[in-house]
């Protein structure tokens, strides 16, 4: 039996917003399998417990570049909120973006070995960035793009600098910015029920299968519980199935949106600041103990 401790029962807390007890009870009946124990506790308390879907620990800047028809979008990361915000790292960001769309780097080292010169540094992008960690005494890593060519028209939309959404659509293009507007808030997985991953599908239902199970009814009605909530997730998960955040009557779905605009949307790219990042988190109590163990051996 792994041992549960104070800081596993925090973190598994701030991803959950469960009550402390609930969470220390799933990482115990998890093992100490943090991803199991957040199943757990949403197979218990329900989709509360999925918050951390929509949290983020890394700090960082997204940026975009739109050059006709083609746009990237990038995310580069650094240790605190404070850099995110250095005049810099913003130009670096944004150079970088720009980077991306002139030249089409297959990946980011190929980004990295491009020319670049700023701050007195250089003469590669890579170099720069060594540049400016030693500069501004912090960290920081080119995280991740996407670049889009020749898809049809592009839009983006950037709130603040922490989340960037890109489109590629063909007609109205008031329709697709609110479109883009629509992701950075709803956060779609996929463009449609049928692009959703199917590891997603398949946790989904494990959960619901685990929850439906509970209740004690006939397996014949488990089982249409559990398709029911499937169903449930994929239109809340899918883009064009979501209700349009900007819907008059409150039910029009995106879908139905673009298609009064005449609009068709190709494909879309979201990124979130730091998201899938874990932030690492001291434990300064065991850092202290540490600390007085190691000055009483002197």
């Amino acid at each position: 039996m792994a041992a549960i401790t104070a800081s596993m029962v925090a973190e598994l807390r701030a991803r959950t917003d469960a009550p402390m007890m609930e969470c220390k009870k799933a990482l115990t009946e998890a093992d100490g399998d943090l991803a199991r124990a957040e199943e757990i506790l949403r197979v218990k308390l329900g989709n509360k417990a999925g918050k951390a879907a929509s949290r983020v620990t890394a700090e960082g800047v997204i940026a975009a570049a739109v050059k006709g028809d083609v746009g990237a979008l990038i995310e580069i990361n650094c240790e605190t909120d404070f850099v995110s915000k250095n005049d810099a790292f913003l130009a670096f960001t944004n150079a970088l973006a720009a980077l991306v769309v002139e030249h089409n780097p297959a990946d980011v080292a190929a980004l990295s070995a491009l020319p670049l010169s700023q701050e007195g540094f250089g003469p590669t992008v890579e170099d720069v960035r060594k540049g400016l960690i030693g500069k501004i005494g912090e960290n920081m890593s080119i995280r991740r793009f996407q670049r889009y060519a020749g898809a049809g028209k592009l839009a983006h939309y950037l709130h603040g600098t922490r989340i960037g959404v890109l489109v590629a659509f063909d007609g109205d293009e008031t329709a697709a910015k609110d479109v883009a507007m629509h992701v950075a808030a709803m956060k779609p997985v996929a463009l449609s029920s049928a692009d959703v991953p199917a590891e997603l599908i398949e946790k989904e239902r494990k959960i619901a299968t685990e929850k439906a199970a509970e209740s004690g009814k006939p397996a014949e009605i488990v089982a249409k519980m559990v398709e029911g909530s499937v169903q449930k997730y994929l239109k809340e998960v899918s883009l064009l199935d979501q209700v349009f955040v900007k819907a008059a009557d409150g039910k029009q779905s995106v879908g139905a949106m673009l298609k009064d605009k005449a609009t068709s949307l190709k494909s879309f790219t979201l990124y979130v600041v730091g998201e899938g990042i874990e932030k690492k988190v001291d434990d300064f109590a065991a850092e202290v103990a540490a600390q007085v163990a190691a000055a009483k051996g002197q």
